[in-house]
C-alpha cells in the first residue's frame, strides 16, 4: 500500500502561515516598543519561523495522524475490502471520510442483500420440508397401518400399497424437479439444440393434455389456423416441458368453460415469441415479481390441492434462460394471465428455380 501525504500538507501550509503571523506580529509590537524596529529582522523571522513551524506541524502529522489513519485502513483492510486497500494511505481527512462513508454504504447494501437471502433461503427450505413431508407422512400412515394388520385383507393390502405407491411416486416427481433445477441453475444440464416445428410441438401437448382440460371443459386451442409450419431452433424435449407445465398451470387455476390459447407471433427478423393467454384466476401483481421463485405458491392453502411440486415456474425460467432467451408475464386479477417466451427462428433461405430458357 503506498503512502501520501501530500493532502496533509495544506494542513501544515495554513497552520504555519497562522503562527508566522501572530508571531510577527507580536515581535513587530515588542520591536517597535524597544525602538529596535528592523524590516529585515522581520522578514528573517518570517521565513524561519514560517519554516519551522511547516516542517514540525508537517511531522507531527505524518506521525500522529498517519498512524491513527493507518490503522482504520488495517481494520478495513481485514474485512478483505479491495477497493480501500488498493488506494494509497491519505491523510486528508476528506478523503478517508468519502472511503470510509462508501465502505459503510457497501457494507449496508451487502447486509441487506444477505438478509434477504437468508429470508428466502428459510423460505425454501420451509418449503422443501412441507412438500416432502405431506407424501413421507402418508406412506408411512399407509404402511404402519398395514403392519398392524390389515395387511391380511387383500383388498385393503392392495389400496393402501397403491396409495403408498403414488405417495412415493410424488416423492420422486419432487426430487426429480429438484435435481433438474439444480442443474439448470449451475448449468450442467446440456441442451440438444435442433430445427422443430413450434406449431406441431403445441398440438403434441394439447393432446397429452385434452383429457385433463376435459374435467373442467376447458378450450386448448390456437389463436389461428396454422397451415405452414413455423420453425424454431432449441431443445425440443425441454420447450415441450415449457409448454406442458405453462398449458398444466392453465388448466389447473383455469376456471370452469374457460379457454387456453396459444399464439405465436414474429417479435423480430430472427425472433419468434409464444403466448400462453387463459381467462381464469389471474394473479394480483403483488405476487408477479416472485412468481418463479422455488416452491413460491400465490395460492397458499388452495394451490396445493392441485398438486404439483411447486417448482414448474421455476424450472420453466431457467430453460428459457439456458436458451438465452426471455419470459415474460402479464396477468390481471380475476380477468387471466399471459405467459410468452421467445425462441430463435430458424432462417428461411428462397428456393431458386433453375431451368432452361425457351424461345
Amino acid at each position: 500500500m503506498a503512502e501520501n501525504f501530500k493532502k496533509s500538507y495544506r494542513f501544515a501550509y495554513l497552520s504555519s502561515l497562522y503562527i508566522t503571523i501572530l508571531l510577527t506580529l507580536v515581535l513587530s509590537v515588542f520591536l517597535y516598543t524597544q525602538s529596535l524596529f528592523n524590516p529585515f529582522i522581520i522578514i528573517g523571522f518570517i521565513v524561519f519561523c514560517y519554516l519551522i513551524c511547516f516542517l514540525i506541524i508537517q511531522y507531527r502529522v505524518e506521525k500522529f495522524i498517519y498512524r491513527r489513519v493507518r490503522k482504520i485502513y488495517d481494520d478495513i483492510e481485514m474485512l478483505e475490502v479491495d477497493s480501500i486497500g488498493e488506494g494509497p494511505v491519505t491523510t486528508d481527512m476528506r478523503t478517508l471520510i468519502k472511503e470510509v462513508e462508501k465502505f459503510a454504504q457497501q457494507r449496508k447494501t451487502e447486509i441487506e442483500t444477505l438478509k434477504i437471502r437468508e429470508a428466502y433461503r428459510k423460505e425454501f427450505m420451509g418449503n422443501v420440508s412441507h412438500e416432502l413431508k405431506t407424501p413421507l407422512f402418508t406412506v408411512q400412515g399407509y404402511i404402519l397401518t398395514l403392519l398392524d394388520g390389515a395387511m391380511d385383507d387383500p383388498e385393503i393390502l392392495d389400496k393402501y400399497l397403491n396409495r403408498a405407491n403414488k405417495g412415493v411416486e410424488r416423492l420422486i416427481y419432487i426430487v426429480n424437479d429438484l435435481d433438474m433445477i439444480t442443474k439448470l441453475e449451475v448449468g450442467d444440464l446440456n441442451l440438444n439444440y435442433t430445427n422443430f416445428d413450434i406449431v406441431e410441438l403445441v398440438q403434441s401437448v394439447f393432446d397429452l393434455y385434452e383429457m385433463k382440460a376435459a374435467k373442467k371443459n376447458i378450450a386448448l386451442t390456437f389463436d389461428m389456423n396454422y397451415e405452414e409450419p413455423i420453425l424454431v431452433h432449441a431443445d425440443k424435449e425441454r420447450i415441450q416441458q415449457v409448454l406442458s407445465n405453462l398449458i398444466v398451470n392453465s388448466i389447473k387455476y383455469g376456471k370452469e368453460d374457460g379457454t387456453t390459447e396459444i399464439s405465436i407471433e414474429d417479435l423480430i427478423r430472427n425472433k419468434t415469441i409464444v403466448r400462453i393467454t387463459d381467462n381464469g384466476e389471474g394473479i394480483a401483481q403483488a405476487h408477479i415479481p416472485r412468481l418463479f421463485e422455488r416452491f413460491y405458491r400465490v395460492d397458499k392453502s388452495g394451490s396445493r390441492k392441485e398438486g404439483g411440486s411447486g417448482l414448474g415456474l421455476a424450472i420453466v425460467k431457467h430453460i428459457i434462460e439456458a436458451h438465452h432467451e426471455r419470459i415474460y408475464v402479464e396477468s390481471d386479477y380475476r380477468v387471466g394471465s399471459e405467459f410468452s417466451f421467445t425462441l430463435e427462428k430458424v432462417k428461411k433461405f428462397p428456393i431458386v428455380n433453375v431451368g432452361t430458357k425457351t424461345t
